[in-house]
């Protein structure tokens, strides 16, 4: 086994940079402005995230807007619900196809995907229950590159062939993902392997429920609040880490394959798609160290130790609060918010629940307060969905997976339009700032000292 740590003191003194040569060479880190609004890389008609407005080069706070494909994601959301319909294959066609479908090509579309859920043949076996992974991302991004080999003709970027690919990852990442769970499960945890038939009857929110649970039992009320939480999160512009991954990969011409399997190892991290977990572990870490959860004298002095790093897991982060882009609201913590407190009378969990609007109500105040900073502060997305998945007795382990399973539609749509009116590989610069040096002959070089005598 190769022993790292002999080596990993040399690549401090030879990866160091120094911070001030960013500014000196006005380098936009992280394609971040000066007023961390995002560097302009690219166009799109698939989605819009708006938090703010610029005036004279500064940043004036609005009410967050999230649309998809110019319709604002309040009115699609509220017309599902009033209509007492699931709404998810509804935002999947909008993103893919650019136009909302009528009631005869929605039922169409769903049915599609609904009745291509099922694997390949020997797919579970071989490549899911024979390599079981302790990571369910993992195993839901090596499976897509396995699918690579399943296709009669992978390496097709043509927009029909790609659409295909596309459409039949969204029928599959479900199952994919239930089945990786229940190995995962099986192999690591000592829990009975079952692996759950498919209901071509159930649309994608009802399929996971369905997969996931041991009894396969789930209430409508359940579906629904899963069924918005999937609706919420199926796109958030080009901008985002994933989904610029797909971009980024998809303009260099490589298949769906790989430029999906990109868009999940970047889901995977945990400045991204990994934040909701985060979120109820803080919460827990409250529960266990706050006695009275009512208190807003006992809950911001424990708040106050996390941003000190005193406290939780030391990052000196309130998980579920702040955004690079919405400043007085998150459109979709709102929607959450409103449906995560009936779903918390409903399960009994009306108490935990208002511990997460004390957070939400002493912790911006809280940052701005120890940060000395004028930067509007709001609830985002992460706040709520952890704690709506945690009362569907959906477990940590699978919340980001279950994200990937809803934001797969946004990567596909940006896919496609990269492929139809990208055109140019995507290419930033970087400056190197190592000072040019001679080659020393091996005869004349002195010892480095990265590896230690045997």
């Amino acid at each position: 086994m190769i022993k790292a740590n002999d080596y990993v003191k040399g690549l401090y003194g030879s990866d160091y940079i120094d911070s001030s040569l960013y500014g000196k060479h006005n380098v936009k880190r992280g394609l971040r402005n000066d007023n961390n609004s995002g560097v302009l890389v690219g166009l799109t008609r698939v989605g819009e995230v708006h938090g703010y407005i610029l005036s004279e080069d500064e940043q004036q706070p609005v009410e967050g807007k999230l649309f998809y494909r110019g319709i604002d994601v309040e009115d699609i959301v509220n017309n599902a619900l009033s209509e007492g319909r699931f709404g998810f294959e509804e935002v999947v066609y909008l993103l893919l196809f650019g136009e909302l479908p009528n009631a005869d090509e929605l039922d169409k579309f769903s049915r599609l995907i609904s009745e291509n859920r099922s694997l390949p043949p020997g797919f579970a076996e071989d490549s899911i229950m024979k390599v079981p992974s302790r990571d369910i991302m993992n195993k839901l991004a090596s499976s897509v590159l396995t699918l690579y080999s399943y296709d009669d003709d992978p390496e097709n970027i043509s927009v029909e062939n790609v659409l295909r690919q596309c459409l039949e990852l969204i029928a599959r990442f479900p199952t994919i993902v239930a089945y990786a769970y229940r190995t995962k499960r099986h192999y690591f945890n000592k829990a009975s392997l079952i692996l759950h038939q498919l209901n071509p009857e159930y649309n994608t929110a009802e399929t996971i429920l369905s997969l996931m649970r041991r009894d396969q039992q789930f209430t409508r009320f359940e579906a629904e609040i899963l069924d918005l939480a999937l609706m919420l999160h199926a796109e958030h512009g080009g901008g985002n880490n994933s989904t610029f991954a797909v971009h980024l990969v998809t303009s260099a011409e490589t298949d769906t394959y790989s430029a999906i399997s990109a868009g999940l190892a970047s889901l995977k991290g945990r400045r991204h798609g990994g934040a909701n977990y985060k979120v109820v572990g803080m919460i827990e870490a409250i529960k266990r160290n706050v006695v009275h959860w009512d208190s807003e004298t006992e809950l911001r002095n424990y708040l106050v130790k996390v941003l000190r790093r005193q406290a939780y897991d030391k990052s000196g982060i309130i998980y579920g609060l702040g955004h690079a882009v919405y400043t007085v609201s998150d459109p979709r913590a709102v929607i959450l918010r409103e449906k995560a407190a009936i779903l918390a009378a409903d399960k009994n969990c009306t108490e935990e629940y208002e511990l997460y609007r004390l957070v939400e109500k002493i912790g911006p105040v809280l940052i701005k307060e120890m940060r000395r900073s004028e930067k509007n502060l709001c609830a985002n997305v992460d706040l709520y969905s952890g704690l709506i998945y945690k009362m569907l007795g959906i477990t940590e382990e699978l919340y980001t997976p279950i994200f990937a399973v809803s934001r797969l539609a946004g990567w596909c749509a940006h896919r496609l339009e990269e492929i139809i009116a990208g055109g140019r590989i995507i290419r930033p610069a970087y400056k190197c700032v190592q000072e040019h040096r001679a080659y020393t002959k091996i005869g004349d070089r002195g010892p480095v000292g990265l590896i230690s005598n045997p």
